[in-house]
């Protein structure tokens, strides 16, 4: 009988990770900045629930913007509530700004959010200069770690 697959447990201090992007990109370089966020984000980001599936960063006239990342309505600020995948600015130094825009456009590579958490009161997220793959990568990849998952398998079963 096969086991229940029921949702993965994020890293502890994680409000969202994206699993995927490590399946579908090679990460190069990763990067912590600083979100500009409405009052009820951050409370909706504290109860949890935000996606980072499909998002993307972009630099756009020496500002970096996070793209389709979802953050869903706060309940109890019915009113005054945000709009969950609007475009949202990340807070970075010039020089990173500009290093990001050069190897973008020079390589090819592109941004992705890895993963948003808290440090202290300030919500921070981890994007990743990357590279996509290939199928063949992809392939790969899982070649790889299924022949690293049998070789621990046939580590334990050799120790005990």
């Amino acid at each position: 009988m096969a086991k229940g697959r029921g949702k993965r447990k994020i890293s502890a201090g994680d409000v969202a990770s994206n699993r995927a992007a490590s399946h579908r990109f090679n990460l190069l370089d990763k990067i912590e900045c600083g979100i500009l966020l409405r009052g009820t984000e951050v409370k909706s980001l504290r109860t949890g629930g935000a996606t980072l599936k499909d998002a993307y960063a972009t630099v756009r006239d020496g500002e970096v913007w996070l793209h389709h990342v979802h953050i869903p309505p706060y309940p109890p600020a019915y009113h005054d509530n945000h709009a969950p995948e609007r475009d949202r600015k990340l807070l970075l130094h010039r020089r990173e700004i500009e290093r990001l825009q050069m190897r973008t456009r020079e390589r090819g590579l592109t941004l992705v959010p890895t993963r948003i958490y808290f440090r202290g009161p300030h919500a921070k997220v981890e994007i990743a200069l990357a590279q996509g793959k290939d199928r063949f990568d992809k392939r790969e990849s899982i070649k790889q770690r299924e022949m690293a998952r049998d070789v621990q398998r046939e580590l334990r079963e050799v120790n005990r």
